[in-house]
């Protein structure tokens, strides 16, 4: 819910009534609350007070200076290593891409982050994953946030030709160009453009 944007950022939790909600006794949601606020996702205040974590341009680019650091390494074992099984899964991740705008919205977010995983699960490289996996669920907010802030009104397309670059080097397992395909993607993501957005929004 809270990566979703279902809980917004700032906004007031109340336990007994997410509870309900969740058809679940109290002591459980507590426990998941506690391991929520170890991650970064909500603040526990005074008198068991919860607020969703709110975002900033600070957050941002923390996330995507980890991405870029991360990813493009992910992608170069993932053409050293994929299997035709990780090859079928990326091709059909990438039949599934529509442009990350506010027409397409959630779709286009939940599509363009199976292909990025398709590719990065192609590592074998299960560390790897795993903080792939925590950064891209992070990073998802602030795409979503720049979807609804005034200047992510203006029309952005996925590059369908760099996806797809990508794709074809990691099939033909050239790690060193899908590498570079894959930073300078990521130079220019949305998540680049948000942490611009927040800066002006912030200020």
């Amino acid at each position: 819910m809270i990566l979703t944007g279902e809980l917004k950022p700032g906004s007031r939790v109340s336990q007994y009534e997410l509870a309900d909600e969740l058809d679940m006794s109290i002591t459980p949601l507590r426990e998941a609350v506690r391991r929520l606020a170890s991650e970064g996702l909500v603040i526990l205040g005074t008198h068991r007070d919860v607020r969703v974590a709110g975002v900033s341009s600070k957050e941002a680019r923390e996330l995507h200076e980890v991405r870029l650091s991360l990813e493009p390494a992910a992608t170069g074992l993932a053409a050293e290593r994929r299997t035709e099984e990780d090859l079928e899964r990326i091709e059909a991740a990438a039949r599934k891409l529509v442009p990350v705008t506010p027409d397409w919205g959630e779709e286009g977010i939940v599509a363009h982050h199976a292909f990025h995983r398709a590719i990065y699960l192609a590592s074998h490289n299960d560390s790897m994953i795993r903080m792939l996996d925590d950064l891209w669920d992070k990073s998802d907010r602030y795409r979503r946030v720049g979807l609804e802030l005034p200047k992510g009104k203006s029309i952005r397309k996925i590059d369908h030709d760099q996806h797809h670059q990508m794709a074809e080097l990691i099939e033909q397992g050239d790690a060193k160009a899908a590498i570079e395909v894959s930073r300078k993607h990521i130079e220019n993501s949305l998540t680049a453009s948000v942490t611009d957005l927040l800066d002006d929004f912030e200020s």
